[in-house]
């Protein structure tokens, strides 16, 4: 059985973004918005991403799975008892609300309603009830849409927060950089969700907008004023979301200079361009080993593509 149910919502035009996520978190897409997988991801690191349950517990009726609550009987002082709806489940709010508190009869504590210690929950998927652990996501990143500076063709926040997951695969303690940060979209994500990134960024105006950014927001990050090519480090994730000849100057030999140099530093690279780049990604010697196509919406409208590369 497995250990963990993840719930997804997504918008239309970003569906192939969130299986792109899915495949390099979990090596498999939802179904249906649902995921069971024994991969422990955090759920805020995810833009998708509704909640994480931790299974303990399962039955094919609600009342059995009562039962084992009660067998199991937990003493945990300061719980808390959430409902967590997952795809076709049609339980009505005061049903809902019902079985919460059967939950919570069913254990032997006393509850902390406002700042809970643990949040026990049930799902079901139409075929099993479930009993665990619940941690929701934490939306608090969507602060960073009234980010102070931007740009018309900067990357929206959902891209940003999945470019940081699919260069980490979900590993906080990878060191991460995002190579041309421009206004920190990228730098803003990873900050907030906890990932060990850092920045780079040639243009100056744009390397002060960045830092005024970060500052808003009360982040504090290592960020270079400096040619990517300039740096001496390693990373075990690259993110780089190519110059677009706007705001920063963009050819294909920098187009060229910007990959090679993510190349020789890092064994996985993120790409996100908006012409087609396999050439000079195969001239760096790396391999697209997945991608999906994200349209921008707004007032300037194109699509991006995301190539995840890694070493041939």
């Amino acid at each position: 059985m497995p250990q963990y149910i993840y719930s997804f919502k997504y918008e239309a035009h970003l569906l192939d973004l969130c299986q792109l996520e899915a495949r390099q978190l979990f090596g498999q897409q939802q179904q249906d918005n649902i995921l069971f997988s024994d991969i422990k991801i955090d759920p805020s690191i995810s833009p998708f991403i509704l909640g994480r349950f931790e299974v303990m517990r399962t039955a094919t009726d609600y009342q059995q799975l009562l039962k084992l609550i009660r067998m199991m009987n937990i003493q945990t002082d300061g719980f808390k008892v959430d409902y967590f709806s997952l795809e076709g489940d049609g339980a009505r709010f005061e049903e809902r609300q019902k079985m919460m508190k059967d939950v919570g009869y069913s254990i032997f504590a006393v509850p902390d309603f406002k700042q809970p210690s643990v949040v026990y929950s049930i799902c079901t998927d139409q075929k099993q009830w479930y009993f665990g652990k619940l941690k929701r996501h934490d939306g608090d990143w969507r602060k960073h849409k009234n980010k102070p500076f931007s740009f018309s063709n900067s990357i929206d926040i959902h891209t940003g927060k999945t470019l940081v997951s699919l260069a980490s695969k979900g590993n906080k303690a990878h060191a991460l950089l995002d190579a041309c940060c421009g206004a920190g979209t990228v730098l803003l994500e990873g900050a907030i969700a906890g990932f060990n990134i850092s920045g780079c960024e040639i243009n100056p105006r744009t390397f002060y907008h960045t830092v005024k950014n970060l500052n808003h927001y009360g982040y504090e990050l290592d960020i270079h004023l400096s040619d990517v090519a300039e740096l001496d480090k390693t990373y075990d994730g690259i993110i780089i979301d190519l110059p677009y000849n706007l705001y920063s100057a963009s050819t294909d030999e920098v187009t060229q200079n910007i990959i090679q140099s993510a190349a020789r530093m890092s064994t996985r690279v993120v790409i996100v361009s908006i012409s087609d780049i396999e050439e000079v990604i195969a001239s760096a010697n790396l391999k697209v080993v997945d991608q999906c196509v994200v349209e921008k919406r707004g007032y300037s409208k194109f699509s991006r593509t995301i190539w995840l590369c890694e070493h041939r």
